[in-house]
């Protein structure tokens, strides 16, 4: 079944008592049990609710995965997935990652004894350099938040593979409509369901897809061990934003196209960030991998004092934190996500105080490049 028919359905077929094409939000925290010894096969919505159970199989769905896991957060579902390695363990890490995700391996899990390496995965070169027997994972995100490199997914999956190593990907950009990890060779799949799989800024969601039985079952247990779940409300939130995911994702990188052309030529710009330009050194790769480039922009200024003007000047594009909803944001990574990363290694990868990130929405194309322009000419 094509994606898109997965998408319109997502969560149709769960309530076959009713046959409520909505699903049903459960908010309860506790199932009656028939009988001694019986259950309805939900006994506590802590580790099982049937709406959170209807997001999670549209998820494992749409990934082609073998089941799927509603989290509180991305970063729950990226913490859950990192208990998997233990201490003294190795993994290798994108370089120029989310900040939050960077806090959370330098903050709680390095201090737990988990090794880190953190490597610029656009080059498999570069990974292959690093690589020892010892390692036990590699966590990508493609493309990388915010300088938006593009991953050797399928080379990097099999270097993996063939030395008993995971391959974790953070989809979150691109998600399963663009992309599929697992195609490539990656184990197990990971999201900010805040971002475009609800696509409405108005809920905090993360997910996990795992590749295999066995895998599932270890994320299941941390999932369910530790508590981080999403609430039926929220996992209602996330299913109906998914029916139309197809076609906002369409829509945003249509625009985020027509926005990346124009900065590129726009003199106060030095450099624009999108691997949907030709130019763009993860292109072809990414054309190859994938059927799109989503609707993430980054773009360098030539005079880092024009950004407090762009910031205060800005009418349709929102300056705030998060990314992937139908309105455009607009945001400042040196001070906003990636704040918490040491500035000599900002500057190393270029998330320096002349570069801004979009996050372009649903919205005119042209009023957005008008908005921009008016910034921009001061």
């Amino acid at each position: 079944m094509d994606i898109k028919t997965l998408l319109a359905q997502a969560g149709s077929r769960s309530d076959e008592k009713t046959g409520a094409l909505s699903t049903p939000i459960y908010q309860t925290a506790t199932f009656r049990h028939p009988a001694l010894g019986e259950s309805t096969g939900y006994d506590y919505s802590r580790s099982s609710n049937p709406t959170r159970a209807a997001l999670e199989e549209t998820l494992a769905a749409l990934d082609g995965g073998v089941a799927g896991f509603a989290f509180a957060s991305g970063m729950a579902a990226i913490a859950a997935v990192f208990q998997l390695f233990g201490p003294n363990e190795r993994v290798i890490v994108t370089e120029d990652l989310y900040g939050g995700t960077f806090r959370l391996l330098e903050k709680v899990f390095t201090a737990r004894g988990l090794e880190v390496t953190y490597v610029d995965t656009s080059s498999f070169e570069e990974v292959e350099k690093v690589w020892t027997p010892d390692v036990k994972g590699v966590f990508i995100e493609i493309p990388t938040n915010p300088m938006l490199k593009v991953a050797a997914l399928p080379r990097i999956a099999k270097l993996a593979k063939e030395s008993g190593a995971l391959t974790v990907v953070d989809n979150t950009f691109l998600t399963p409509v663009l992309l599929q990890p697992l195609e490539h060779g990656a184990d197990i799949v990971v999201y900010s369901a805040s971002k475009y799989l609800s696509g409405h800024n108005d809920v905090v969601a993360g997910a996990a897809v795992a590749g295999s039985d066995e895998l599932a079952e270890r994320i299941y247990f941390y999932q369910n061990t530790i508590g981080a779940v999403l609430g039926p409300q929220d996992s209602w939130l996330v299913l109906r934003g998914l029916k139309t995911l197809a076609l906002r994702v369409e829509r945003q990188q249509e625009n985020a196209l027509a926005v990346a052309k124009f900065l590129e030529s726009h003199p106060a710009v030095s450099r624009v960030y999108y691997p949907g330009l030709p130019d763009h050194p993860g292109h072809e790769r990414l054309r190859e991998l994938s059927t799109g480039f989503g609707g993430m922009v980054s773009f360098e200024l030539k005079d880092t004092a024009l950004v407090p003007h762009i910031l205060s000047t800005i009418k349709i594009f929102h300056f705030a934190e998060s990314l992937g909803g139908v309105e455009s944001l607009l945001t400042f990574p040196a001070e906003q996500t990636h704040a918490d990363m040491p500035t000599e290694l900002r500057s190393r990868l270029g998330i320096t105080d002349a570069l801004l990130r979009l996050s372009v929405g649903i919205e005119s194309s042209d009023d957005l490049i008008d908005d921009l322009s008016k910034a921009l000419n001061g």
